[in-house]
């Protein structure tokens, strides 16, 4: 799993000029899966969004998680961070999952995120074609990749 983490004044996603889902302070976070995911890379991820310390402490140092500031949440999918650039100018999408494996991945995903959290987390829809607005807080945008603990 691939996933973009981009802190937040606010996010929200429209689908056909209709509010689907919106946010306060917190985290938009774009979500790509692959075949090879499993859970082990849903509890990895789950722990390090929920405990990363991102958000200002009172001195104004990142050293406050999402749950310590009681934040919100919101998740997109995107197989998009599966893009594979290494040939043409056209991206391939190989790599990510189909809808088969990664619905349930990402219903799984986003349920982990809301026990973690204590709280409903917001959600786009995955396979639609959604407006995703953000104001980026910072700006800090973080890329982590289940397969590549960097």
């Amino acid at each position: 799993m691939r996933v973009v983490i981009q802190r937040v004044a606010k996010a929200s996603v429209r689908m056909d000029d209709r509010l689907k889902s919106s946010i306060g302070e917190g985290l938009l976070v774009l979500l790509g899966i692959e075949d090879a995911d499993n859970q082990e890379d849903i509890d990895f991820l789950v722990k390090k969004i929920t405990h990363f310390r991102i958000f200002d402490d009172e001195k104004g140092v990142m050293n406050r998680s999402i749950l310590e500031m009681d934040g919100e949440l919101l998740c997109v999918s995107q197989f998009t961070l599966y893009a594979s650039t290494k040939k043409g100018n056209r991206p391939s999408y190989i790599k990510a999952a189909k809808p088969d494996v990664a619905v349930p991945l990402y219903e799984k995903f986003c349920l982990d995120l809301t026990q973690a959290l204590n709280k409903e987390i917001q959600t786009g829809e995955f396979g639609a074609d959604m407006r995703v607005e953000l104001i980026n807080d910072g700006p800090v945008t973080i890329l982590i990749d289940s397969k590549n603990k960097e």
